[in-house]
């Protein structure tokens, strides 16, 4: 991996990092001090409480994400460490599809005239899962690729 491609993919999870901690300091706050009481048309407290958790699922993921890059400037990659790493991006992208399935629960009973608008959000909760098949996809790939390694170098 170049230079530059971990300097641009740094940047961009520093920016997404920055950016999720930001969400969930302004939904605790919210909460916290209750100055945006509920009208009564969509239960807020719940939705920022998943929101909040939601960001933490993303943060997980990032952090996942920059200790992977690092293990691949440095040719570690194929260790043990590294499985640990992608085993808790899945359970985090399993996490935000289950948290994406409590909103659309939440939202479902908005949406009686227009119940289409729930399927969708069920649909991306399992493009969410989609996702979290992805990866275990590419960890099965690291697996194998670990093991070639491991031959390798037995043979050298």
């Amino acid at each position: 991996m170049g230079t530059l491609t971990v300097r641009a993919l740094r940047a961009v999870l520093v920016v997404v990092l920055t950016g999720t901690v930001f969400v969930q300091a302004g939904m605790v706050w919210t909460l916290v001090s209750g100055n945006d009481p509920e009208d009564g048309s969509v239960p807020l407290t719940p939705l920022r409480v998943i929101t909040i958790l939601g960001m933490a699922t993303a943060q997980v993921a990032l952090v996942c994400v920059w200790r992977l890059v690092t293990m691949v400037r440095r040719g570690t990659v194929f260790s043990h460490a590294a499985f640990r790493y992608v085993d808790m991006v899945i359970r985090a992208i399993v996490a935000a599809a289950l948290l994406w399935f409590a909103v659309t629960g939440i939202n479902a009973p908005g949406q009686r005239d227009d119940p289409g608008v729930t399927v969708i959000m069920a649909g991306v909760g399992v493009a969410i899962l989609g996702v979290a098949l992805i990866v275990l996809v590419l960890r099965m790939l690291l697996a194998q690729a670990a093991g070639m390694r491991a031959e390798l170098d037995e043979v050298i």
